[in-house]
């Protein structure tokens, strides 16, 4: 954990304040409220390895109270993480407002020591089991179809990052560019972190150089073409839930959305240590959307989108980066 985060979380807790509950409320996230909000209780809440969390519980000045998730990131790049997933989940929000938890704000801390950020969103209560396939996948396929990208192209207007790691979104017309890039990007970060291997350097050139074209152009010639879907781009189990109070819906946060080929959201499922990788999940997504043509070389595609997610993972966990590589 490096020395601004732990600051963070040390300004953070505490336990002397004028309402009942462990963690400090910044001033300017009051101030994304109605003036007069009262906190009526404010506490640490969930886990996370590049952030610190919270559960804000307010009494607005109408009498109607309303439950808060903060997250809150420190320095520069804090501002990148908040700010983009402020950004995804209000893209999400805008097309399905049903699957994910509403947006409310992103913004800066009022305490300049550290310097943080924060992002708001609507609190709601979840079961943290395995979310249900047919439900998940419905709502997954039918953003994925509705989803328009802006631009026309694949990329998004802003930084996302998958975990603590930005993702390369520049807007590309071509899907082959924009995923070769992509992965370009986080193989150069891996290397950054867990430093080079010669013979991983050279089958990620041969993947590059090879077999990304020969997969993904013809999802693009011969007549065919793709849309840009909205995808959430970090969705496994631990970014879902299913609430407590309206019949189970299920939910999705933590998003690191782009609009992208609608079966790269998928690929994260083939990797191992999800354990949405249970079969029943690929195969009730593939019920509500079936693959692209040529669907004969489905499973390859998959498998090559998963490389992504294996290199992302293996960035982002440095401690483990030599161990997730080698897999």
């Amino acid at each position: 954990m490096n020395a601004a985060l732990q600051s963070l979380i040390d300004n953070s807790h505490g336990t002397s304040f004028s309402y009942p509950g462990d963690f400090r409320v910044d001033d300017n996230v009051l101030k994304e409220f109605p003036d007069e909000t009262q906190i009526l209780s404010a506490n640490r809440f969930g886990t996370s390895a590049w952030t610190v969390t919270a559960r804000l519980h307010l009494k607005l000045p109408d009498g109607s109270e309303q439950r808060v998730f903060l997250k809150s990131a420190p320095g520069s790049h804090g501002h990148t993480l908040m700010e983009g997933e402020f950004h995804a989940m209000t893209e999400l929000y805008n097309w399905d407002p049903d699957f994910v938890p509403k947006p409310l704000a992103f913004g800066q801390y009022a305490a300049d020591e550290p310097e943080a950020y924060f992002f708001l969103a609507q609190y709601i209560d979840m079961s943290e089991r395995m979310p249900n396939p047919n439900k998940l996948c419905a709502k997954l396929a039918n953003l994925h179809l509705k989803s328009q990208s802006p631009t026309g192209k694949f990329g998004f207007h802003i930084t996302t990052c998958q975990g603590r790691v930005p993702q390369f979104l520049a807007w590309e017309k071509s899907w082959t560019t924009f995923f070769t890039n992509l992965l370009q990007h986080v193989v150069k970060l891996d290397f950054k972190f867990n430093g080079y291997w010669e013979e991983l350097d050279i089958v990620e050139k041969r993947l590059i150089s090879t077999v990304i074209p020969r997969l993904l152009r013809p999802l693009e010639s011969d007549g065919r073409s793709i849309k840009p879907s909205l995808i959430h781009a970090d969705l496994w189990e631990g970014n879902t839930g299913t609430s407590f109070d309206d019949n189970g819906n299920v939910y999705v946060f933590d998003s690191a959305a782009f609009y992208a080929h609608n079966e790269m959201e998928i690929g994260d499922w083939r990797c191992h240590y999800n354990k949405i990788h249970n079969k029943v999940y690929t195969k009730s997504y593939l019920r509500h959307c079936p693959p692209s043509e040529p669907k004969d070389e489905w499973e390859d595609r998959n498998r090559l989108y998963s490389i992504y997610y294996n290199v992302i993972y293996s960035a982002n966990h440095l401690s483990q980066g030599t161990a997730v590589r080698q897999v």
